[in-house]
């Protein structure tokens, strides 16, 4: 009798442990959001929450990643990498923590790379242009990165100033790490492309006058300006060149500008300015079937819109890219395993995403899936929306 108590009682355990295994592996995959969504990017951290949303409604909808529904979490890091750190140790102990999907300011993301690998969590990248993003020195390295790599912006930035016949340029730059990654490519390309800068100034987050290095801009008479800020930042500049008669200076931006609501922090119509915008996705250049989906799923979620007018759209569509590249990585690798994922991620081929078709989005040595050659510049309209060079 006692035997076959026992046996029972074995017997009942072993139930209980084989369903609380199921359940658990039923619960769903978290995949995590870690962006600025209060502070001086706030329209970029909204486009990546909706890019990621959309694809896991999407994946979803299609049964999940190996018959797991995905789940969305989103924490806010506003611009402060203290603030970002914490979020990931948080993340760090959600056991079905399938990735992280972080950006907009690169010196939050720099400041996250060691916790990110001490804690074996795989960050994808959707906006945050820092070359040292990637180029971490990290083996192996679990950031993948859709999204502008600053070493590769600056011989595009510097081309468009030579096609515009600037040859004496000033650069305009945010005082961070962002900034500082920008001043060593720009003064490299600036060197091989033979084009003068005239001189470096700096703009402190938050500050609120630039009217003293607009004089000196002037001063040194040069032709054009490389800025390279966020929204705020970027409209104390304008309006400092707008006070000293310079509205009509030719302003080569990198894409922290394009993030939202900049015309509305104008003094004057930001028609009255001469704005060029780096970009790697907009819904008039991109044409592709998977874009047509991103936009009529937006459209359904979020209401009717002009598509030009979608704030902070490249990331959108890099954040709704790298989730769908990560689901595709599960279903290849058979698990949702970090170390098994990250090989996956590094041998994918041939994907359309909303972006482009990438035929190898990431290998073993390179972890940024976008270069130069799928970049673009694009001009603002009167309505203060980004328009493609073709766009009327």
């Amino acid at each position: 009798m006692r035997v076959q108590l026992l046996l029972t009682a074995l017997f009942c355990f072993t139930l209980y442990v084989n369903s609380c295994r199921a359940d658990s592996t039923q619960e769903p995959l978290i995949i995590g959001i870690d962006a600025d969504l209060s502070a001086v990017a706030v329209e970029g951290g909204v486009a990546i929450t909706r890019g990621v949303e959309l694809a896991v409604e999407e994946i979803n909808a299609n049964g999940g990643i190996l018959g797991r529904k995905l789940k969305v979490i989103a924490k806010d890091h506003r611009g402060n990498p203290a603030r970002g750190i914490y979020n990931i140790e948080q993340f760090a102990k959600m056991p079905n923590l399938l990735a992280v999907v972080g950006g907009v300011h690169t010196p939050v993301v720099l400041a996250e790379i060691d916790i990110i690998h001490n804690e074996n969590i795989l960050m994808l990248v959707p906006w945050a242009a820092g070359t040292p993003i990637i180029d971490n020195e990290r083996s192996p390295n679990n950031v993948f990165r859709v999204s502008v790599r600053d070493a590769e912006a600056a011989p595009l930035l510097i081309n468009f100033a030579r096609s515009k016949g600037l040859s004496n340029v000033a650069l305009v730059l945010e005082r961070t790490g962002w900034g500082r990654s920008n001043l060593e490519s720009l003064t490299k390309a600036a060197r091989e492309k033979d084009v003068n800068i005239s001189a470096t100034h700096w703009i402190n987050w938050q500050q609120k006058s630039f009217s003293e290095d607009i004089a000196a801009i002037k001063d040194a008479k040069a032709d054009g300006v490389i800025l390279v800020t966020n929204v705020p930042e970027g409209a104390v500049v304008l309006n400092a060149l707008a006070e000293q008669g310079l509205s009509s200076l030719p302003v080569i931006a990198h894409w922290g500008i394009a993030s939202g609501q900049l015309a509305s922090k104008l003094a004057n119509p930001i028609s009255h300015h001469n704005i060029s915008v780096l970009q790697t996705f907009h819904f008039h250049h991109q044409k592709n079937d998977k874009a047509k989906q991103l936009l009529e799923a937006y459209y359904d979620k979020y209401g009717l819109i002009d598509a030009a007018a979608i704030e902070g759209v490249t990331g959108l569509a890099h954040a709704y890219d790298l989730v769908h590249l990560i689901a595709v990585a599960a279903d290849k690798a058979g698990s949702t395993q970090i170390n098994e994922l990250r090989s996956a991620l590094e041998s994918l081929e041939n994907i359309q995403g909303a972006v482009k078709y990438y035929e190898e989005p990431f290998t073993k040595e390179r972890h940024d899936a976008l270069w130069s050659k799928d970049y673009f510049m694009t001009k603002f309209n009167d309505k203060g929306n980004l328009v493609t060079t073709d766009d009327k």
